[in-house]
């Protein structure tokens, strides 16, 4: 018998049967839905455990310790190259396994390479750019992306908001379990009222159908589903964005109508930008980013648009202010301040196109 199948064993009093415990992954997956962290958060964390245990030999993590996760993480650094954001998601992850799972405070890791951070800063569309990107998208799709760009939301924030997180009456969006676990309020624009109110009447026909056929059921966050039976059958708890098909839930294989996939407006938004010929890389995230920089742009001020965005900090929502200026901070280039013939570069380049013949 190896030293993990000892360590899963637990004994019982003479003449008992001896028990397994629960494998070191679903003691991880209980570890991690008892603390309510998103379905990603548990992905990921699960992703770098393996990736743990197979660059340690298939080891088990308790017979591991400070030295092997130092030399895991640097591997990430030096060989595989990642970015300073994966290899703090792997650092994480690895702490949570020990903290959380083994019960056991990792000390200092010596000798970790931390990958460094570049200061990013984020592509922002003009609005004229705005405009030809949404003319290329229609349906769902574009409702989506004006969400993203008229309210500021983070794309998932979006795809998992229910019906009754929808107030037209007050024309506002609560955003429930955001980044951070946050709650909170952004607003319906004004041209997106009509267009919101048609959609939820073609979800509702959905779930009407669905209904008939025997489903119609959402699934609910925490313990809601056993508060109350029914509740998912309910029309308030519908996806607002609800998925074309319905498939089996992965957490107790029950048959729902789950929320759009992320992948949806992903590719609608990237195709849309090939198709208005934005030369810009263009993703979910870039509408949001040019949703707080217009507002910052229109007058209006910096802590408003960080409680639009649900930054915990301000100078997180800074990052926005480095294209108010236009051109370098405001700086005006000393070539425009020459005074050259404006057919200049036409004349040369010609001249040159002609020695060339």
């Amino acid at each position: 018998m190896t030293d993990e199948s000892r360590e899963s064993l637990i004994a019982l009093p003479p003449g008992g049967v001896e028990l397994r415990r629960p494998r070191l992954l679903d003691q991880v997956h209980e570890a991690i839905r008892r603390r309510y962290f998103s379905r990603r958060t548990e992905e990921a964390y699960v992703h770098w455990i393996k990736r743990f245990i197979y660059f340690s030999g298939r080891r088990h993590p308790a017979a591991l310790g400070e030295a092997e996760v130092t030399a895991f993480l640097n591997h990430l650094a030096a060989e595989r190259k990642v970015a300073a954001s994966t290899q703090n998601q792997a650092l994480s992850a690895l702490l949570f396994l020990y903290k959380e799972v083994l019960s056991r405070e990792l000390a200092w890791l010596d000798g970790l390479h931390r990958v460094t951070r570049p200061p990013r800063l984020p592509v922002v569309l003009t609005r004229g750019e705005v405009e030809r990107l949404l003319a290329e998208l229609q349906g769902v799709r574009w409702l989506i992306a004006s969400l993203l760009y008229g309210a500021g939301f983070r794309v998932m924030e979006c795809l998992r908001l229910r019906v009754k997180d929808v107030d037209l009456g007050y024309r506002q969006i609560l955003v429930r379990d955001g980044k951070g676990e946050k709650d909170r309020v952004t607003m319906i624009p004004e041209k997106l009222a009509a267009p919101l109110a048609a959609h939820l009447a073609r979800v509702r026909s959905l779930q009407a159908r669905d209904l008939e056929a025997g489903f119609g059921e959402v699934s609910l966050p925490y313990a809601l589903a056993r508060k109350y039976p029914r509740a998912g059958r309910e029309w308030v708890w519908q996806y607002l964005f609800p998925a074309n098909h319905r498939s089996p839930d992965p957490e107790d294989g029950v048959v729902r109508r789950h929320h759009l996939y992320d992948s949806v407006p992903q590719r609608a938004i990237r195709e849309a930008a090939h198709a208005a010929g934005i030369a810009k890389r263009v993703s979910c995230h870039t509408l949001r980013h040019s949703f707080a920089t217009h507002l910052l742009e229109s007058g209006y001020d910096i802590r408003t648009v960080q409680e639009l965005l649900g930054h915990s900090d301000v100078s997180t929502t800074m990052i926005y202010t480095h294209v108010l200026n236009k051109g370098g901070r405001g700086v005006k280039s000393p070539l425009d301040r020459l005074e050259q013939r404006r057919a200049e570069y036409r004349c040369t380049a010609e001249a040159q196109t002609a020695r060339s013949l």
